[in-house]
């Protein structure tokens, strides 16, 4: 279990310190908005209201004592700024800040943010390769050129195993697991034949990926 403090009560950070707490992890929760508060109060047992550009309210909460400090709040980047520096100052171990472009996260990195993420971005970037290849269900980047896919079989593919496609050789992929409906088999044996409505998660670059892709069973 580790200790999260989540301040920016906006969408993406009560999602954010909801999820953090289902995983069994201990949280506090902070926004200026005291409305807002109330409301997330049945919620999160540790629901604070408080402006956290004031150095004094964060400091009465000890945000040395957090594993992880994460700053989501959306519009107001200079309060943003302000935040993660003051955090940092008092001795938060590691703080994530939430940026929309690149040179605020720049800004981020340079007064102490430990890591800047883009969710905007990293969702638009997410949907734009889903939709431009051909049925692909979900990815995960790993590089700029490698990623981890979810995509469905070749008919052709149905009851024949994974040694006799031979399908690392042939299409310069790895199969890291075979999904169908609710249930996943990790790791699949080379003597795995392929079943009606497999889905395959494969590791490999994204121009491979796309070329195998483009083969699938319609969706």
């Amino acid at each position: 279990m580790k200790s999260i403090l989540v301040i920016g009560m906006g969408t993406l950070g009560a999602c954010l310190a909801a999820k953090m707490q289902e995983l069994g992890n201990d949280v506090m929760v902070i926004d200026k908005n005291e409305e807002r508060i109330q409301e997330l109060s049945t919620i999160f047992s540790d629901a604070i209201a408080g402006d956290c550009t004031n150095p004094a309210v964060l400091q009465s909460i000890g945000v040395n004592n957090f594993d992880y400090c994460f700053v989501a709040i959306g519009e107001n980047f200079y309060a943003s700024l302000e935040i993660t520096c003051i955090l940092k100052e008092q001795g938060a171990s590691c703080v994530i800040s939430k940026a929309k472009q690149a040179r605020q996260a720049e800004f981020l990195k340079k007064i102490g943010a430990d890591e800047v993420f883009f969710p905007e971005r990293e969702i638009a970037e997410k949907l734009a390769v889903r939709y431009n290849a051909t049925n692909i269900f979900d990815y995960i980047e790993l590089t700029a050129d490698c990623s981890i896919f979810d995509l469905p079989i070749i008919p052709e593919w149905k009851g024949r195993s994974i040694v006799e496609i031979n399908v690392r050789s042939t299409y310069n992929v790895n199969i890291i697991a075979i999904k169908n409906g609710e249930k996943i088999d990790p790791m699949p044996s080379g003597d795995y034949r392929f079943q009606e409505h497999d889905q395959i998660v494969v590791i490999g670059k994204s121009e491979d990926v796309f070329r195998l892709s483009a083969q699938t069973t319609s969706v």
